[in-house]
């Protein structure tokens, strides 16, 4: 925990030209967190008190849909910062989805307080700060075209290719796979029976094996 408290400004490129001071401050006004996998980091309704810097894990930001259905958004790994806490930082809007650690996380955390004036002082942090930001946003608006306009089975292909393992497993389950991409998981349990039947997966308990790479990525490629 020491090394990271000492050095973690640095592990984020945007960060690495502040002036002394502005470090300085930066440093003196956070603390590093740690949380065990599965803890929710936050939750729908809660207001956003500090903007978390990841240092080490994996949190999935997630929306309950009125259809009780979880929806994944998108995932902060180590390295970035989680766009919807900044948002609901600069608006002073509660969050309106949770975040949930999937894995052991370490992070910096800054306070609001410490956050609204290195944005007024420093334009090294500002311009960090609205880069994260951009760059999410335009996930996001990759995600929703995805989900609004692409197929169902070329989504499910590509997921799975980027989820297997170096041996071809997955380890997910139908409801999992549900939540990563957006749909009910009667409809993820169809397709998989259709790659089932397709010769490329196998299904098994709370996994998938990938049988036929080839022909998922031609599925993929097919659009």
């Amino acid at each position: 925990m020491n090394h990271l408290a000492d050095n973690w400004i640095d592990r984020f490129q945007g960060l690495r030209g502040l002036p002394a001071d502005i470090r300085a401050d930066l440093k003196n006004g956070s603390r590093i967190v740690s949380v065990p996998a599965g803890t929710r980091v936050f939750e729908a309704g809660q207001s956003a008190d500090n903007l978390l810097l990841l240092l080490e894990g994996t949190v999935r930001v997630q929306h309950h849909s009125a259809t009780g259905r979880d929806v994944l958004l998108y995932r902060v790994h180590a390295g970035e910062s989680c766009v919807l806490t900044t948002a609901c930082m600069l608006a002073f809007e509660n969050y309106s989805a949770e975040g949930i650690a999937e894995t052991e996380v370490t992070a910096a955390a800054i306070p609001r307080k410490v956050f609204d004036e290195l944005v007024a002082r420093s334009s090294i942090f500002r311009e960090f700060v609205f880069t994260a930001y951009s760059r999410r946003i335009t996930d996001l608006f990759t995600l929703i075209d995805d989900i609004v306009f692409q197929r169902m089975d070329v989504r499910l292909a590509s997921r799975l290719l980027e989820l297997a393992s170096a041996d071809g497993y997955v380890h997910a389950t139908h409801a999992v796979l549900a939540s990563e991409l957006g749909t009910a998981r009667e409809v993820i349990s169809r397709t998989l029976s259709e790659f089932h039947r397709r010769g490329w997966i196998e299904q098994l308990r709370g996994e998938i094996r990938l049988l036929g790479r080839e022909g998922l990525e031609q599925l993929v490629r097919s659009v």
